[in-house]
């Protein structure tokens, strides 16, 4: 479990620095410049990352019992929960589309879905710690994103046709990751 939680310390540690020292990291930027900014904060989370896909198999494969069993509906409605987060991060990437427009912040959304979708469905330790943190650290940044969005009066516009363009993309991507690789990856096979 130690090398799960010190992954995710490095991974969602750096992603939290605008949240609890936002001047600290504005300050950090400009005396080291933008690109070896985003180089360490690059390199800090690619390790963070995985330490947390190699602590994460650790800890499932030392846990003991489960700290709940999740219902069957839970586990189906994790599926669509998923095809949604896929869906809304695909939607940060695609600009002017009104999707992001309306949600502001898609990316943390859609990790806040895919979090909750998998604690639905996983009753384990090491489930609630991974996918807790990643739930609580999104909810958290989305709310503070949103406010600092609100306090610079920012406003966001877009259309409605690059939304197709993050529905298809998400859907391709979902069904892909979902049917091809999370058994591989990830040791379970959502559609059996």
């Amino acid at each position: 479990m130690i090398v799960l939680v010190v992954g995710l310390l490095l991974f969602l540690g750096p992603h939290s620095v605008r949240l609890v020292a936002d001047g600290w990291r504005s300050r950090r930027v400009a005396a080291m410049g933008e690109g070896r900014w985003k180089g360490l904060f690059s390199l800090v989370s690619i390790v963070g990352l995985a330490l947390i896909v190699w602590g994460y198999g650790l800890a499932r494969a030392s846990q003991g019992a489960p700290l709940w069993t999740p219902p069957a509906w839970m586990l189906h409605l994790a599926s669509p929960l998923t095809l949604v987060a896929f869906v809304l991060i695909v939607a940060a990437y695609v600009p002017r589309s009104r999707l992001r427009a309306l949600v502001g912040h898609p990316m943390l959304l859609g990790v806040a879905l895919w979090a909750l979708a998998h604690l639905l469905a996983n009753g384990g330790v090491a489930d609630l710690v991974l996918f807790g943190a990643f739930l609580a650290w999104s909810a958290i940044d989305f709310a503070a994103s949103r406010r600092r969005d609100r306090i610079a009066g920012r406003q966001r516009g877009g259309g409605w046709g690059n939304d197709l363009t993050s529905v298809v993309v998400g859907t391709v991507a979902w069904y892909a990751f979902a049917v091809y690789l999370h058994g591989p990856l990830i040791g379970v096979r959502p559609f059996g």
